[in-house]
């Protein structure tokens, strides 16, 4: 278990100059709106012990400079949970970062809803998921905070809910509260660990990390601003310019032949997809999972800086991409989108993962979520082929018309070896067959499949 820190400890540890939004006057009846005999008595006690008149805490703050809306649960009154007036502060909070462009982040630590005000309590979450959407809409990236413990409809809402999620090492986390899960449940199982293990959030990140971590997330994601901290009205860059093509890093010279753009594609020494993105990026966040209870680390997404903007990145690590890789690539191309970043992807597979658990995760379904994200993005993609491009499972991730090749590359409709075991030729002829597919970067070019160097496409 984390240390749990108050609402206001927890604000100054992450921000400066916080101010507080201006929160909506509500008449409650005696003991709320169930006349739950001692509610008043209830509030009263926790006020007194906390200092807060309700279970949040929201305002305008600095994180490393950049400026945000802060949501800070304060566990401490009443379990930090929601009830109606929890959801009018979280309302005015939203309102208040939409009308001055800011990133929103809530500082989750809650137990659910308030059940001294029944389901006027539970439909708080409605609400909450109204305000989430619009922010959302409106292209305002929203990042998570999940603290201990993190449940109910908080963890559903404001917690899952978020662009980013970032967990504190050893928080509950879950939807299902410690004294409400079945007796023989395994704990491990709500754990901010657990939850990064099952794609539900993105990392797990220490306290005193955790502003620098943050820090990062937000000028990243809220660089379009052109560095003032607030972002345009449509929450899209001004300039959408293509990210540009990262140089090669392995051979200079092209191909002879179709099989030895597959010996050099397939070689152990060629640089792979991290040796690209760490020349590639100043400094990056990585994003991971599909929110589907899944992770693929063939698969790496997030976002990174090169050359004084933000560019989101998938890439492929050379290995045969999982339903989850998939997706998580589709959720990262539509957060950029949304947000007006253009996206790095680089292309190396084998081609998608073919085993019958592939097949009951969904792959299909994934590869062609991921054709329709590449397709309808408004903001561009540059792909780079940087190895293997094994055929629809690697096309998936390649922007029509803005897709460039490395020497050490080939791309092609399938695998020689099974073009040749389909076409009934011995094995001698997986050599030829390699040729006669028309594989080779230059090959590629030819064919108006790949960009030429040196062309915007």
């Amino acid at each position: 278990m984390t240390e749990r820190l108050s609402a206001r400890e927890m604000v100054a540890l992450l921000a400066d100059d916080f101010r507080e939004i201006p929160y909506p006057e509500r008449q409650s009846k005696p003991d709320g709106p169930l006349a739950w005999q001692g509610y008043d008595a209830s509030r009263a006690r926790a006020a007194e012990r906390t200092g807060e008149q309700e279970s949040v805490v929201c305002g305008a703050a600095r994180v490393e400079g950049t400026r945000a809306v802060l949501i800070a649960f304060e566990f401490g009154f009443l379990g930090g949970s929601l009830g109606e007036r929890t959801g009018d502060r979280l309302e005015a909070a939203y309102t208040y970062a939409r009308e001055h462009r800011l990133p929103v982040v809530p500082l989750v630590a809650t137990g659910g809803s308030r059940m001294q005000e029944g389901m006027l309590a539970l439909t708080q979450l409605q609400c909450v998921a109204r305000q989430s959407a619009l922010t959302r809409a409106a292209g305002l990236p929203q990042i998570a905070v999940l603290r201990d413990p993190t449940t109910g409809g908080g963890w559903a809402t404001l917690g899952a809910g978020a662009d980013v999620v970032l967990a504190l090492a050893g928080a509950q986390v879950g939807f299902a509260g410690s004294r409400v899960r079945p007796a023989d449940a395994d704990p491990a199982a709500y754990t901010a660990e657990a939850q990064v293990a099952a794609g539900a959030a993105d990392a797990v990140v220490r306290p005193r990390e955790l502003r620098e971590t943050l820090g990062r997330w937000l000028r990243l994601l809220a660089r379009p601003s052109g560095g003032s901290g607030d972002l345009p009205a449509d929450g899209r860059t001004p300039d959408a310019a293509p990210a540009p093509v990262p140089a090669p890093l392995g051979a200079t010279d092209l191909p002879a032949t179709g099989w030895d753009a597959v010996r050099r594609a397939r070689s152990p020494e060629r640089p792979r997809a991290r040796a690209y993105l760490d020349a590639y990026f100043t400094h990056r966040a990585a994003v991971s999972g599909d929110r589907c209870g899944g992770t693929d680390p063939g698969m790496l997404c997030g976002f990174g800086e090169h050359g004084g903007r933000t560019v989101a990145y998938a890439a492929q690590t050379g290995t045969a991409t999982r339903p989850a890789g998939y997706r998580t690539a589709t959720r990262l191309i539509r957060l950029a989108d949304r947000l007006g970043i253009p996206v790095l992807t680089l292309v190396d597979t084998p081609g998608a993962a073919n085993d019958a658990e592939a097949e009951r995760q969904g792959v299909g379904a994934a590869i062609a979520d991921l054709f329709t994200a590449v397709a309808s993005a408004r903001t561009p993609i540059t792909s780079l082929l940087i190895g293997e491009g094994g055929s629809g499972g690697a096309l998936a991730l390649a922007a029509p018309g803005r897709t460039y090749a490395t020497p050490d590359s080939y791309f092609s409709v399938i695998a020689p070896e099974l073009a040749a075991a389909i076409l009934k030729r011995a094995p001698r002829e997986v050599e030829p067959t390699a040729d006669q597919l028309r594989i080779r970067p230059q090959d590629l070019v030819e064919l108006g499949v790949i960009t030429p160097p040196g062309e915007s496409g």
